[in-house]
């Protein structure tokens, strides 16, 4: 058994593939059993799994591959098969680990954060704020391209024909890039406490966004490992000296002082400064001001860089029709004003206001057949109100619900002898309604 998993890795290609694909596979796997037991999620279950699986596999990977990079760089260098795999690897890091990263924040989307809502929208439930403002995403899209470009023209440069100053100029640019990747790490990183079902007096730590970070890390390793490979290449050519370089002028004496590559991280701090001026002041020409990078990440609120104050978030009831269908656009639905529920601020419309007032006095005057009512629309109306995630949805069951609530609003009428009355305290505070009554 031991020779034939030998003799399925000694194939080159075949250990890429197996070491690429290999985990996606298995996630599939899994997701295809999972689906057995619910068959119309088996391909949400797959990709669920694959956007929490591969990344940590890859996540891990890029760390081990990292550690070989500084114990045996001339491993790493052009041609060796270790440097093909590794290659493969990054390529394979880079295509999957950013769709999968796209497709878990249109998961988060789904279930809470906003990506396209700024600070100041009004938000409801558990939604969150974009983490990111949106109108300084040119400029740190530009500083992530840049970062790209230098690690590109690096990893395709031969050292043998490769100044020193231009091979700082690269890392500076990376450096630029992976600075951004940092702070979008530092402003989404959140430890929240998860308690055991059967202690739960103990909790362990767990990082929410954990899926999202993965990527991130991995193309900081992906640069470090760049990094190191290019100095010992450097290292390794013979001819590299001071002599090299023995002009006159300011770039000979930047390349005779560089010739030293151990100085290269360092000095690609230095040279980052001057670059990242000059890509500022492009922006700028196109509106995107320096202080654009900053405020890319504090003008935000319910983030760790954020600065500013959200307005609090809008309470409504998912779970039942009327209650989701006063979330719908304010030209249909017409809300009316604010109300509580549950002790949460919620936006009530005149159909959410007739509706409960009919629940009220149907549970005032026949309690049992209240409970039957509420029984069959609990069993059915929560199924189809979780569904509904858009305004236009929202619309949608406004004017389905509409006949009913004409119907509610003709037994208010008969059974009550002020049913405006009993309309317009629904969802106000318990103190107001009994001063309304």
């Amino acid at each position: 058994m031991r020779e034939k998993i030998k003799a399925l890795f000694e194939n080159r290609k075949r250990r890429v593939l197996i070491l690429a694909f290999g985990p996606a596979l298995l996630s599939i796997a899994a997701g295809c059993v999972a689906g057995l037991f619910d068959p119309k999620d088996a391909l949400y279950i797959c990709m669920l799994l694959m956007c929490l699986i591969y990344p940590v596999y890859l996540l891990i990977f890029n760390i081990v591959a990292f550690f070989r990079a500084v114990k045996y760089p001339s491993k790493q260098l052009p041609g060796t098969s270790e440097a093909k795999l590794f290659g493969m690897m990054d390529l394979a890091t880079v295509l999957v680990g950013t769709a999968l990263s796209f497709f878990y924040g249109s998961l988060l989307n789904i279930s809470g954060i906003q990506w396209n809502a700024l600070w100041s929208e009004q938000l409801h439930n558990t939604e969150v704020h974009q983490p990111v403002w949106t109108g300084a995403l040119p400029a740190i899209v530009t500083l992530l391209v840049i970062g790209v470009i230098g690690y590109i023209v690096l990893f395709t440069r031969k050292m043998s024909a490769t100044p020193p100053l231009i091979t700082v100029l690269c890392i500076g640019a990376m450096y630029i890039g992976i600075s951004q990747i940092i702070l979008f790490v530092v402003q989404i990183f959140k430890v929240t406490r998860f308690e055991g079902l059967a202690y739960p007096a103990y909790s362990i730590p767990l990082f929410e966004m954990l899926p999202l970070m993965e990527l991130p890390f991995c193309l900081i390793s992906m640069a470090a490992r760049l990094i190191i490979r290019k100095i010992y290449e450097w290292n390794q050519v013979e001819e590299h000296g001071e002599e090299l370089y023995a002009g006159k002028g300011f770039i000979a004496a930047l390349n005779k002082i560089l010739a030293n590559s151990l100085s290269w991280p360092v000095a690609a701090i230095i040279a980052m400064i001057p670059l990242l001026g000059v890509i500022l002041g492009v922006l700028s020409l196109f509106g995107q001001y320096p202080d654009h990078v900053i405020r890319a990440w504090t003008e935000t609120a319910q983030w760790n860089l954020s600065k500013m104050q959200a307005p609090p978030n809008v309470q409504y009831d998912e779970h039942y029709l009327c209650t989701v269908a006063a979330g719908g656009h304010d030209k249909v639905v017409r809300p009316i004003r604010m109300g509580e529920r549950h002790g949460h601020r919620i936006v009530v419309n005149r159909q959410l206001l007739v509706a409960n007032a009919f629940e009220q006095l149907l549970e005032e005057k026949t309690p049992n057949m209240h409970r039957v009512i509420r029984k069959f629309y609990d069993t059915h109306g929560y199924p189809i109100a979780r569904h509904i995630k858009t305004k236009a949805a929202a619309d949608v069951v406004y004017f389905i619900m509409k006949p009913l609530e004409w119907l509610f609003l003709l037994v208010l009428y008969l059974a009550d002898p002020a049913p405006e009355n009993r309309i317009a305290v629904q969802y106000m505070p318990k103190g107001k309604q009994e001063k309304e009554s």
